[in-house]
């Protein structure tokens, strides 16, 4: 019975690991997936602050022009 009892340890180890490799392997996948959305995420954010930063100097451009013309009036 020693026999028996060794291959069922030996099944067990060998389940045990598979199950633990299949574990390391999912959290892997998750970690590459929120580090997939963080990223995608500070790209969108930058995208958006670009767009604002182009809006704010057309602001300024056209403040700058009401000055020019205001100095060309005088």
């Amino acid at each position: 019975m020693q026999t028996g009892a060794a291959k069922d340890q030996t099944a067990g180890g060998a389940f045990g690991k598979r199950e633990v490799a299949e574990e390391e392997r999912y959290f892997r996948q998750k970690e590459k997936e929120q580090m997939e959305a963080l990223r995608k995420h500070h790209t969108e954010e930058i995208e958006h602050h670009k767009k604002e930063i182009e809006r704010l100097q057309k602001e300024i451009d056209r403040h700058k022009g009401k000055i020019r013309k205001l100095k060309h009036d005088d």
